[in-house]
């Protein structure tokens, strides 16, 4: 694998996302944070740093299996429910690495443990490695976790601290256990047993008069099989990893940009197709030449379907806006051809009452070319978001499943009323 290739990739893939001119400003707004996490990741590329995390439950030992494997207290450890309070980090010099850093992380089950858990995992998006560290069988919301972290792929060592506290057929049976329930999610050589922190023991001695003396015996840390787990891992893979996470990341954060980009679309996308609708009723409604509202009918929706491309990223002229109205209007021909001789009845009633009765009909017919230009808006909207493209359902499902969405009856008579409104008020 040409891992450099990779991780210059990686790098352009960060960077495109910070430089695009494309997004919406709001959009922009919205990712702060997340963009800033797209600088502190390509800072972390370019002086090659791997970031190793550490996440698991309160009290299991994250902070003093951190501590073991640098060889100093640097993170903080306590019998108080949920010492770690937030992400601590620190450099780890083991082997002249000046480039390894040590992430410790607040419990997954902490109280308000929610927001926590949240940043816990945002951190295990960003960290090259990831130890879960648990203290015997699994508990419900390990296992869960352990499930997220293998669906984002991320590379992880389980790690079973406290292994002093069990016999060896203890272990050995539980050991099974964990592997048994974890078998899609890691390997024999990813579980490792540690001893991070052995609690002091006591030792009894009898001297030749019988007298027993106890004196209190502390145990150093066990890390070394993690340790050189680690190491072996580093060594071989550690700017694949750093090259994979940062390609991870970045697809990570496209997809969310995408997401955002497309939710800002859709909003200004409704504002514009209830905006076309309303002028396309109130146009329909005062203009009494029946052909002529017609006319101005169809030049109105394909001023909006050329404005809502123009939304999504994918002009159109007009000839293309009319090609796609029309194959619209051919499947709500077929779908609810009944509202449009309506629309054709209501035009020549309009004619013949020689305007006497255009008030009280144009309501009625701009409210169902009100309705009628909603669905054509909705549905080039939907046409558009897809990459000008109807899926494999096709057209005539998309207009129906659109159709079954509105409330008719509401729509027309809300469209009535404020054509009606948006009439006495221009002649007032």
């Amino acid at each position: 694998m040409n891992t450099d290739n990779h991780l210059d990739k990686a790098r352009d893939s960060l960077e495109l996302l910070l430089q695009d001119n494309r997004l919406p400003p709001e959009v922009r707004a919205e990712l702060a944070d997340d963009f800033s996490q797209v600088q502190a990741m390509l800072d972390k590329l370019e002086h090659d740093h791997i970031h190793i995390a550490v996440l698991g439950r309160v009290s299991v030992g994250k902070s003093s299996v951190l501590n073991a494997l640098i060889g100093e207290r640097r993170f903080s450890t306590s019998a108080l429910h949920g010492e770690t309070k937030q992400n601590e980090m620190a450099q780890w010099d083991e082997q002249e690495s000046g480039s390894l850093f040590l992430i410790d992380t607040p419990g997954i089950n902490e109280i308000d443990g929610e927001a926590r858990e949240r940043m816990a995992h945002e951190v295990s998006q960003r960290s090259d490695l990831v130890l879960f560290v648990i203290d015997g069988d699994m508990t419900d919301s390990e296992y869960t976790a352990l499930q997220g972290l293998a669906r984002e792929h991320r590379p992880l060592l389980l790690v079973l601290n406290k292994s002093d506290r069990y016999t060896d057929v203890q272990r050995q049976e539980l050991r099974h256990s964990l592997l048994a329930r974890l078998e899609d999610m890691t390997s024999p050589e990813n579980l490792i047993e540690v001893a991070a922190d052995p609690p002091p023991r006591i030792i009894v001695t009898v001297d030749a008069d019988g007298r027993e003396t106890e004196t209190e015996r502390t145990s150093p840390p066990d890390v070394s099989a993690l340790k050189d787990r680690i190491w072996e891992i580093l060594e071989a893979e550690g700017k694949t990893l750093a090259a994979l996470n940062a390609s991870l990341f970045a697809g990570d954060l496209s997809d969310k940009v995408g997401a955002r980009v497309l939710a800002a679309r859709s909003k200004l996308g409704e504002n514009v197709i209830d905006s076309y609708s309303l002028l396309k009723g109130v146009a329909v409604a005062i203009n009494p030449v029946p052909l002529a509202d017609l006319a101005t009918a169809v030049a109105i929706d394909i001023s909006m379907v050329v404005h809502l491309s123009n939304v999504y990223g994918i002009p159109m002229t007009r000839s293309q806006s009319g090609t796609l109205i029309k194959a619209i209007s051919g499947q709500l021909l077929l779908l609810m051809g009944a509202t449009w001789l309506i629309h054709l009845a209501s035009s020549l009633l309009k004619a013949g009452s020689i305007g006497i009765s255009t008030l009280l009909t144009a309501g009625a017919q701009g409210a169902v070319a009100y309705y009628s230009t909603y669905v054509v808006g909705r549905a080039a909207e939907k046409y558009l978001a897809a990459g000008c493209s109807w899926g494999e359902a096709g057209p005539k499902q998309v207009i129906r499943e659109i159709l079954d969405s509105i409330d008719r009856d509401s729509m027309l008579a809300k469209a009535r009323q404020d054509i009606l409104k948006r009439i006495r008020t221009s002649r007032a």
